[in-house]
């Protein structure tokens, strides 16, 4: 039997990795991994070719975090994308405007 925390992200993942890889999905499956409050200081893109997310973050308080994050992240995005969809994660801070 399956517990039921596991539920939602299982049948979340199935349902994603069946649609073609696009800068929105990618976007979605970010901010189901790491939060609303992170999302929303962070923006990704997804280098196909390399399997590279880069992650720009707004603040170094949010670079420090997603770096430290990134095992967990990276797992859970693997679930919900599909394995080495995402090899590798680089964060970076904005740079100044």
């Amino acid at each position: 039997m399956l517990p039921a925390r596991d539920v939602a992200p299982r049948a979340l993942g199935e349902l994603l990795r069946g649609q073609p890889t696009s800068a929105a999905k990618v976007r979605f499956a970010w901010t189901s991994c790491v939060g609303t409050s992170m999302a929303r200081a962070t923006a990704v893109r997804l280098d196909t070719s390399s399997g590279t997310l880069h992650v720009i973050t707004d603040a170094e308080t949010w670079r420090r975090e997603v770096s430290r994050s990134i095992p967990l992240v990276k797992r859970r995005l693997s679930e919900l994308l599909g394995p080495g969809t995402v090899k590798r994660i680089t964060v970076r801070r904005r740079g100044p405007s």
